[in-house]
């Protein structure tokens, strides 16, 4: 039998909107590099980058019923979490519902699946990060869940993670862990902007990030051109 659970706990926004701004290489980086959902999910818009409260949703293969339901449980602030229960390459969502989920302030969609009327999406600067695009529409009738615990990508994102996605991807920070990532990724940042001061300076990676010391444990020798020829034909 489907359930909506309602009103689940989210993140608070300070947090969440200030891992908007380091963005998902840094925000994974800083979780250990965990909760990187799958490189196809790709964005359809360049230059967007977000974070909000995850609502999620399980939607039947061919049929986005789910969808329309979850609209309602959603607030400002949130991202919409959408996978089927089996793969479906369907365009599940389009402008319509874009505009209902934007008028409630809700950040974006992430969904393993398709989507379509991408040009009016981006018109309309609805951020969505999807499996496909298609023209095939869905049908409507089967019911889903909403704002349970879903595997999507290959991770499981739980109602209220926090979903932060750009350009090079999409990764979920778990609820509970938001303020403890935050802080490694302000951590990280700052370490990050001492090495590209260092960069910009002249020094290489091998120096920034002392890697002289693994590549002499490796044995590796370096050999001058015209010797390694000799050394070649030898």
């Amino acid at each position: 039998m489907p359930v909506v659970v309602t009103n689940p706990p989210r993140a608070d926004r300070e947090t969440v909107d200030a891992l908007a701004a380091y963005g998902v290489a840094t925000v994974h980086e800083a979780q250990n590099r965990i909760g990187l959902l799958g490189s196809h999910l790709t964005p359809i818009q360049h230059g967007v980058r977000i974070a909000g409260n995850a609502v999620t949703v399980t939607v039947a293969p061919g049929d986005n019923t789910t969808i329309g339901v979850a609209v309602e449980q959603c607030a400002e602030g949130d991202v919409l979490v959408v996978a089927p229960t089996a793969p479906c390459d369907m365009g599940y969502f389009g402008d319509l519902l874009a505009t209902s989920l934007k008028a409630r302030g809700v950040r974006g969609l992430v969904i393993e699946a398709g989507v379509r009327d991408v040009a009016d999406l981006n018109e309309m600067d609805f951020p969505v990060w999807s499996k496909a695009v298609s023209a095939e529409g869905t049908g409507k009738g089967t019911v889903g869940d909403v704002n349970v615990p879903i595997s999507i990508a290959g991770r499981i994102v739980n109602p209220g993670d926090v979903i932060v996605a750009d350009d090079d991807g999409v990764v979920a920070v778990p609820r509970l862990r938001a303020a403890a990532v935050l802080a490694a990724s302000s951590a990280r940042e700052e370490k990050e902007s001492k090495a590209r001061a260092r960069y910009q300076a002249g020094e290489i990676a091998l120096d920034v990030n002392n890697m002289r010391p693994m590549v002499e444990k490796a044995g590796t020798r370096y050999v001058d051109y015209e010797d390694w020829v000799k050394e070649q034909q030898a």
